[in-house]
């Protein structure tokens, strides 16, 4: 029996998102060799890290537009080529402004890579399928952010942090050229996917309710009209501001609370990057267990709140450890509640957004990032002014408090 085509799609978009936070983490690791080649403050480090997501926030729902109207095939393509190209840049950064407008463009460039893949599932996996694809897809940015905390920092430590730069965006080429041979935008156009596989897909893929409906541009009267969107978005925010700070200021910190050496740094950093991607695999199981029981709405609902749950308990808890073992077991509860939300979030935005999934995924996400780029500023920025984390922690907590709430009011069964 030959293997089936659409788990290579799943393959090559969970490899994606080990490039895409192997990448994002590198900036962590070299945050110290980087400011003290260019002499930066971490006030102004805290911009470095987060122009990033703001470049990549501003540019979702734009690059969703692109990939619902020109596919994920081209346009992912396109897209992983400028995000390595810019991977690269990065290593050539001479100060503090250059290093800004590299590491925006830099997010600009990686925008439509998780609404690209969203579209291309909405193509390719059944609607039962959906949770536990999502929970691999997204799977792959925790653990491509674990091994990079630990491995980019050695590699900067043997080839210096300007080449660690160059040699990732060789590696994030090679995919894109691998994607535009072998994936096609629809099974029904790949010759590789057998008669006995198009037809379980086609039988199993979401119906749009109202074709006509469906068809026509998604215009922003419709998508910021919906309930439904709004609440996605704020809820997304929340999750964000918690899993950002582990790819961001969480190795710094630990290098700088408990006198690390940078390499022991990140391996304690990636231990809640590894809880992340459990939380992903179990929320997945999760969502189509309970989607195959026939309830959808809960299926999106209940893995969400029991995440958001988890991050309020996890980021309240860790402000009170005392040693290293205690914070990163607690850190590490909160973001594997945290990335709970994941699988959810994005097969809800497949659900109500359908052929435009991707112009839907992408305007949630850019609210994500906008948590992603407060986040890398709230944090250096709390503690210079109060002279402690505690605040940012909290901060944290109340805001996923009011994320498990947007998802009381939200319909996986509402399609925009």
């Amino acid at each position: 029996m030959a293997f089936p085509r659409r788990y290579l799609v799943v393959s090559g978009a969970f490899v994606l998102s080990v490039l895409l936070y192997i990448d994002r983490a590198c900036i962590s690791a070299a945050k110290d060799p980087i400011a003290q080649t260019l002499g930066l403050t971490d006030s102004q480090m805290g911009w470095v890290l987060s122009i990033f997501a703001l470049g990549y926030s501003l540019f979702q729902t734009p690059a969703g537009m692109l990939i619902d109207r020109l596919g994920p095939r081209r346009m992912l393509s396109l897209i992983v080529t400028c995000w390595s190209v810019f991977t690269t840049l990065t290593g050539a950064a001479w100060n503090f402004v250059s290093l800004l407008v590299i590491r925006f463009l830099f997010g600009a460039g990686e925008a439509g890579a998780f609404p690209g893949t969203s579209r291309a599932f909405f193509s390719w996996i059944p609607l039962k399928e959906r949770g536990i694809v999502q929970g691999i897809n997204f799977s792959g940015s925790r653990l491509g952010a674990a091994f990079a905390l630990p491995a980019i920092a050695l590699l900067i430590q043997t080839v210096g942090w300007r080449n660690s730069f160059m040699i990732q965006g060789s590696v994030v080429f090679s995919w894109a050229v691998l994607w535009y041979i072998f994936f096609r935008d629809l099974p029904e156009k790949h010759k590789g996917v057998t008669d006995a596989e198009k037809r379980f897909i086609l039988e199993n893929r979401q119906k749009t309710s109202n074709d006509a409906l469906t068809m026509q541009p998604m215009t922003g009267k419709r998508l910021f009209g919906s309930r439904n969107m709004w609440l996605a978005m704020g809820q997304y925010f929340g999750s964000n501001f918690t899993f950002f700070f582990c790819l961001t200021w969480l190795l710094p910190h630990l290098k700088s609370k408990y006198s690390l050496e940078l390499v022991e740094a990140g391996f304690y950093a990636s231990a809640p990057l590894i809880c992340g991607a459990i939380g992903n695999w179990f929320s997945g199981f999760m969502v189509d267990y309970i989607y195959k029981m026939g309830k959808w709405k809960l299926s999106r609902r209940l893995p969400a709140i029991c995440g958001f749950i988890l991050v309020i308990t996890g980021m309240v808890a860790s402000v009170f450890q005392e040693n290293i073992a205690g914070s990163i077991i607690f850190l590490s509860i909160a973001v594997f509640g945290a990335d709970m939300t994941l699988s959810p979030s994005w097969s809800f935005c497949i659900d109500i957004g359908r052929r435009h999934a991707g112009t839907v995924s992408g305007t949630m996400n850019m609210a994500g990032n906008i948590g992603s780029f407060v986040t890398a500023l709230a944090f250096p920025y709390l503690k210079e002014w109060t002279g402690s984390v505690v605040p940012f922690f909290f901060t944290g907590a109340v805001l996923a408090l009011f994320s498990a709430l947007c998802w009381f009011k939200m319909d996986a069964t509402k399609e925009i």
